[in-house]
């Protein structure tokens, strides 16, 4: 990539924004870097090394360092901002989507290597960041989808509800037995399901009944092999696995016939009574927000239209994090949110005004 033989003054003062840019970046790295350890810390250290040399690149061009300087963008100081006092996934997320935002494609005075690099540093964050995602997403899809659920519910059951005109008092009762009932519904069948889950988990874990039987199995027709095929060892595999398992029988480390190294897949899906806890509280901290107005004395048009912005302020919220989480943009995350959930309350308002009388 050729580059103008004499640099103008607009473009020392691009490379200067792109050197302050660089060390900002390289200094949010070093700060996630600094609560990570083993090899996640490497990566980013190295992310960071990469971004002191594109640093390098732009001091070398503007012959040293400047005597002023500008601020970073806005976007750069807020990662960093984030980075020494969260270090998440958020910071993360967001740093994903600003390495996707080079402003190297189109620079002349950019090496083809600087614009490879900024590429490769979109991928290793998108990947780092997806292991974030994966270590929270079954917490996180419970608190969002939960939360959600009670916003939009309780949200299109107020506002059909107040949109007869019937009683402050019956729409806050309605709102409390429909953050109750659906809380109890989401409770109940997290429990059911993941006891469920763990009772058909117990049914299908390898067991020690046959150990008793080991030492009187015939060697040469090892019906024990026949135990390995069943769970997926091929039949040669299988053959001297059990071989092994008699060959070990009375001596000082008998092979066990269940390997002790299976993961716990009761782990994995966790206990019942904690996943019904969550899923209870965290569907009733949505469903609370739509009937907050009520709770507060409001009624008729002001507690609906209240009732709007505060659930609408809260569906921006989840839809924004959703969008950061998965790497995608936040507003359009939350935009699409906000019109899922005023779609359904919109449903019920209009029900609400065929079947009853107008809001006084």
């Amino acid at each position: 990539m050729s580059s103008p033989a004499a640099p103008t003054d607009a473009d020392r003062r691009r490379w200067a924004r792109y050197l302050v840019d660089e060390r900002a970046e390289a200094a949010v790295y070093r700060h996630l870097a600094a609560r990570r350890r083993g090899e996640e810390r490497e990566i980013l250290l190295a992310l960071a090394e990469a971004e002191g040399r594109h640093e390098a690149h732009w001091l070398a061009l503007l012959g040293g360092e400047p005597t002023r300087l500008p601020r970073a963008g806005a976007d750069t100081r807020m990662l960093g901002w984030l980075a020494r006092r969260f270090g998440s996934i958020f910071v993360l997320a967001l740093a994903q989507n600003a390495e996707a935002r080079s402003p190297y494609e189109g620079e002349p005075f950019a090496t083809p290597a600087m614009v490879a690099d900024e590429k490769v540093h979109h991928e290793v964050v998108r990947g780092l960041a997806a292991r974030g995602r994966r270590r929270l997403s079954g917490t996180f899809r419970a608190a969002v989808f939960g939360a959600n659920d009670g916003l939009v519910s309780n949200l299109a059951l107020v506002m059909g509800i107040g949109a007869t005109g019937v009683a402050p008092q019956f729409v806050l009762f309605s709102g409390i037995a429909g953050l109750l009932a659906g809380a109890l519904s989401m409770g109940a069948g997290e429990f059911v399901s993941v006891r469920s889950q763990r009772e058909l988990l117990d049914a299908t874990q390898p067991s020690d009944f046959a150990d008793d039987a080991l030492p009187d199995l015939d060697l040469d027709a090892n019906e024990l092999a026949l135990v390995y095929r069943t769970r997926g060892m091929p039949e040669v595999e299988a053959i001297a696995r059990a071989r092994e398992v008699l060959a070990s029988l009375g001596g000082p480390d008998p092979v066990p016939l269940v390997n002790p190294e299976r993961a716990d897949d009761h782990e994995v899906v966790g206990g019942a009574w904690r996943a019904a806890g969550s899923s209870f509280l965290f569907f009733a901290s949505g469903a609370i927000i739509p009937v907050l107005p009520w709770l507060l004395g409001l009624s008729g048009l002001a507690a609906i239209v209240t009732a709007l912005v505060l659930v609408g302020i809260a569906l921006l919220t989840t839809g924004a994090v959703v969008g950061l989480l998965s790497g995608a943009p936040p507003l359009r995350r939350a935009l699409r949110q906000l019109a899922i959930g005023y779609g359904a309350a919109a449903v019920t308002y209009a029900l609400g005004l065929l079947f009853g009388v107008s809001v006084g």
